[in-house]
């Protein structure tokens, strides 16, 4: 391989708490090993569309330009769910949209700007375009980034602990509020296809009724859980469910669906809300957290893990690796092939302990 003199730096899909952490890491690692940093703009597209951004697609990541940005939400690069380049949406002779690999392309760019390798930060989605690019001669490292703790091949991902501790202290205050007004609270978090922000929010803050997209749930348990309390002289109850919550025999509740995009799931906790307050006649209200759950300052946990996976990526880079993800093993940082960890989901397992909890300490899970 030739010597590494310059990286780039992607951050893709949902932003999460932490993001700013693991640039940084990479940036100041990358320093001192003598290499150029720079970071791309939305994903690839500073990289791929630069005529997007007059003031120019890329940034030099130099350390006083990544100084001060550990404790920041969001991302400095900016970042998108939408243009993958794999299924980039692409104008057809007829006028239609239709869904092309441009990867090559995009590839080019690359060589154009000298990038020697690339350290991609992101979910499911960025690590498999990732994995293709490493598979086309890229050298490439992968940094799990997902608030729903969904990817294999890592114990955690950093952004879920900020997400579940914000979406324990929410359920907290609305503890009060429910009792005060003798209400069902319904409280919809994000978790599309794994539901290990609702349980670990469930679990922590004494909910009632957690309602996950592992286990397809049935009214009747549900409504037998908040007749019981309510029998018990318990006036209100809460009930946590995941984005991705389904029905026994029904779908998921789907917002929208676009070229090029993941779909948008939606209402979940309105639906869940609309049938007990139908079966109960007990006044219930639905809160849908959503995006709050991915905003604001990173905690402490994922500060640390954030900054020791961008300065094990780049430790990766070094020792000739490529093709990999970084991921926690308490107590170290492991490399796991991109291609195992983006082969399948994590969801939570329904015998894991955390389930068994739930259990014993009473609370539906809708089966």
């Amino acid at each position: 391989m030739e010597p590494i003199r310059r990286i780039a730096v992607s951050t893709g899909g949902g932003d999460a708490p932490g993001l700013n952490a693991v640039i940084r890491a990479v940036a100041i690692a990358a320093f001192r090993h003598g290499w150029e940093c720079i970071g791309i703009r939305d994903g690839y597209n500073g990289l791929f569309l630069p005529e997007q951004y007059p003031q120019g697609g890329l940034i030099a990541l130099t350390p006083d330009r990544v100084r001060g940005i550990t404790h920041l939400g969001g991302t400095i690069l900016g970042t998108t769910n939408r243009g993958n380049p794999m299924k980039f949406p692409t104008p057809q002779p007829d006028g239609s949209l239709a869904e092309v690999d441009r990867t090559d392309e995009l590839l080019g760019r690359f060589r154009e700007h000298h990038i020697d390798a690339l350290i991609s930060i992101g979910g499911d989605g960025s690590l498999t375009i990732a994995n293709h690019f490493a598979q086309k001669g890229l050298r490439v490292i992968g940094v799990p980034k997902t608030i729903d703790n969904d990817l294999a091949g890592t114990v955690i991902t950093f952004g879920f602990d900020t997400a579940v501790s914000f979406a324990t202290e929410c359920v907290d205050r609305l503890h009060s509020t429910a009792e005060s007004h003798g209400r069902v609270m319904v409280v919809e978090v994000m978790g599309r296809y794994a539901g290990w922000i609702a349980l670990n929010t469930g679990v922590s803050s004494s909910s009632d009724v957690i309602l996950l997209p592992e286990i397809p749930y049935q009214m009747e348990p549900v409504l037998a859980t908040l007749r019981a309390r309510a029998a018990a002289g318990k006036r209100y109850a809460i009930v946590i469910v995941a984005e991705g919550a389904k029905p026994a025999g029904g779908g998921h509740a789907v917002i929208e669906k676009r070229l090029g995009a993941a779909e948008r799931l939606g209402g979940a906790g309105e639906r869940v809300a609309k049938d007990i307050a139908e079966a109960l006649g007990q006044e219930t209200r639905h809160v849908v957290l959503g995006h709050l759950l991915r905003g604001g300052s990173p905690t402490t946990f994922d500060r640390l893990i954030s900054l020791r996976f961008g300065a094990a990526a780049v430790r990766a880079l070094a020792e000739g690796q490529s093709g990999i993800m970084v991921a926690l093993d308490p107590p170290t940082v492991r490399y796991v092939p991109l291609a195992d960890a983006t082969s399948r989901m994590k969801t939570v397992p329904l015998d894991c302990d955390t389930i068994r909890t739930a259990r014993e300490l009473g609370i539906c899970l809708g089966d």
